[in-house]
């Protein structure tokens, strides 16, 4: 397949392929004793050289949802991003049993990547805590998904970038795992028309195509795919775009409450707003609906944000 013709089963299957972590001996391999499971796995190429934030997260959650009893499953993670990952080495995954209940199971995981130098020695660049629970009835309710159009009459990002020559436009129109399609006019080229009083968005996403996987990484695929639009409803706000020169911005950190597990294949509505930025961060509240409507899940996301001086 050509660039302008991606094949989407191939870029999907390999989405999965990249999240499913390769097991490795922790006898030998683990620097900590409590280690119980370490996992490696490798990076998919980006414009820049750089690690995409989403996929250390995903792979973070197949590491943690593989050492946890059968039948359990994720129900909320918090991650600090500590440093770029390097797309040359490949990172090890080394989880921590801290509690495992008669419902409840609790996870720590470090990823880690070797030093740039050899008195830095290994460096930790992604650090998360994520609990797991057996299925059990309880009280229900839920909040409904605002009115939206459907995906399918939305421009795909590959239609609103067409003819833009730009390596970080060409990767999202033809690389890119996920479907994202905006609901709100996309601010990948320019500012919203309605900076300074817009502070929201909603976009549809799912994988390019249906993928054959475990219901743990369909888990892993959403938190993967919640970290490529938090900071937008901060730069609507601001009246900035992606290609605003100068913009320089970083996940500190992400966490999510799984509610309702879903297929990370079949669309999902992702609400995003940003109730505030101050310091040189910004944070941003997020609410996932699958098709129906029904509250899947929560994100919380902050970053780092650097923008060239006005004026």
């Amino acid at each position: 397949m050509t660039a302008s013709n991606p094949d989407h089963a191939r870029i999907a299957a390999g989405l999965v392929d990249l999240l499913d972590l390769r097991p490795v001996d922790a006898a030998g391999a683990a620097s900590s004793p409590t280690a119980i499971a370490v996992y490696e796995g490798d990076s998919s190429p980006q414009p820049g050289g750089h690690v995409f934030g989403g996929q250390v997260m995903g792979q973070a959650v197949t590491a943690v949802g593989r050492t946890v009893p059968e039948g359990r499953r994720i129900h909320s993670m918090y991650s600090y991003f500590l440093a770029p990952g390097d797309p040359a080495h490949p990172i090890r995954f080394e989880v921590d049993a801290l509690r495992d209940g008669g419902s409840f199971s609790v996870r720590r995981v470090l990823a880690t990547q070797p030093g740039r130098t050899e008195e830095e020695g290994e460096r930790t660049i992604l650090a998360m805590t994520a609990s797991f629970q057996e299925e059990q009835e309880g009280l229900e309710h839920a909040e409904h998904a605002p009115e939206a159009p459907d995906p399918e009459g939305l421009p795909t990002t590959a239609e609103v970038l067409a003819g833009i020559e730009h390596p970080v436009a060409e990767y999202w129109s033809t690389q890119r795992p996920i479907d994202i399609r905006h609901v709100t006019d996309p601010i990948y080229l320019r500012p919203d028309a309605n900076a300074g009083t817009i502070d929201a968005q909603m976009v549809w996403m799912r994988t390019l195509a249906p993928v054959d996987a475990d219901p743990l990484l369909h888990d892993a695929i959403l938190a993967f795919a919640s970290d490529y639009t938090p900071f937008e409803p901060i730069l609507r706000k601001q009246g900035l775009s992606w290609m605003t020169p100068g913009l320089k911005m970083a996940t500190i950190d992400h966490a999510i409450w799984w509610h309702r597990h879903v297929r990370a294949d079949e669309w999902l509505l992702y609400v995003q707003r940003s109730p505030s930025a101050s310091g040189g961060r910004g944070l941003t509240h997020g609410q996932i609906f699958d098709r129906s409507g029904e509250l899947v899940a929560t994100v919380t996301q902050e970053g780092m944000i650097r923008a060239p001086r006005r004026g």
